[in-house]
């Protein structure tokens, strides 16, 4: 794979990977929208559609890895390098693209949630709702889970814990049963596999931290939400915003190391 089919592949991979993926998180929280309180089901369910779509659509140019600890654990696993920084470009470039897609999808939505008194509070709301408050109260805005991630509880080690765990189980299944004929990258089977992975990773790992699992997933769209000319959108959670980042690269690497040790 020349370095344009990698960052290219990887721009629109990680790009349908947010948009889809963002796009339940929308469709589920936005006040307006036909989806809304579909619930936990649909946003990992959504999520693992969001894989599978991506995967079969970037595959055949870069592997779709679209997760940057995709790329450490094969980089760790094949002692190559020299391709890591095009992937974390295209990776980080395509879900900016996909957080904007999203809230182009969604304008309307996005427009109508946060000036109803009944979400972002101020003079004349009768209730404002107590989530969006203890939101607010710790600097993540009542759209921020669009999108990133947060913690229902702020535990430092335990949800940076909660994101290497979620992460080891992914990592491994990409590398034991995910992998193309190469071995550089998801395959056919392999991303059906990973897609139905992150969906039981979501319902059984996702209640702590929304598992991000994915540095790109998430820093990519907190840079797109702080961007974003969102009427009342409150805070971008910068002091949580380097969990979801380097938590799952810890777990790509130990998940790498796990593999060379036991199925390499």
């Amino acid at each position: 794979m020349s370095s344009s089919d990698i960052f290219i592949g990887e721009t629109i991979g990680t790009a349908i990977l947010i948009l889809l993926g963002g796009g339940v998180c929308a469709a589920v929280t936005l006040k307006a929208s036909k989806a809304r309180n579909a619930g936990w089901l649909a946003i990992t369910f959504g999520w693992g559609f969001a894989v599978l779509t991506a995967v079969y659509i970037s595959g055949p140019l870069s592997g779709a890895h679209l997760n940057p600890a995709v790329t450490v654990a094969l980089a760790i696993k094949d002692s190559d390098w020299s391709n890591v920084p095009t992937y974390f470009a295209g990776q980080l470039l395509g879900a900016m693209i996909g957080a904007a897609l999203v809230w182009v999808a969604y304008y309307g939505q996005f427009h109508a949630h946060l000036t109803d008194k009944e979400i972002v509070g101020g003079p004349g709301a009768q209730a404002t709702t107590a989530k969006a408050v203890e939101a607010q109260e710790k600097g993540a805005g009542p759209v921020l889970g669009i999108f990133s991630t947060g913690p229902e509880i702020r535990n430092v080690a335990q949800n940076l814990a909660t994101e290497i765990i979620g992460t080891v189980v992914l990592i491994l299944a990409v590398l034991t049963q995910g992998l193309n004929d190469k071995g550089n990258g998801l395959g056919i089977l392999g991303g059906l596999i990973t897609a139905l992975v992150v969906v039981s990773i979501g319902l059984s790992l996702g209640g702590p931290t929304g598992y991000a699992i994915n540095p790109a997933r998430d820093l990519g769209p907190r840079i797109v939400h702080a961007l974003l000319p969102l009427p009342n959108k409150g805070g971008s959670d910068w002091s949580y915003a380097w969990i979801p980042v380097v938590g799952p690269l810890i777990g790509g690497a130990i998940a790498a190391g796990i593999y060379n040790v036991a199925f390499a």
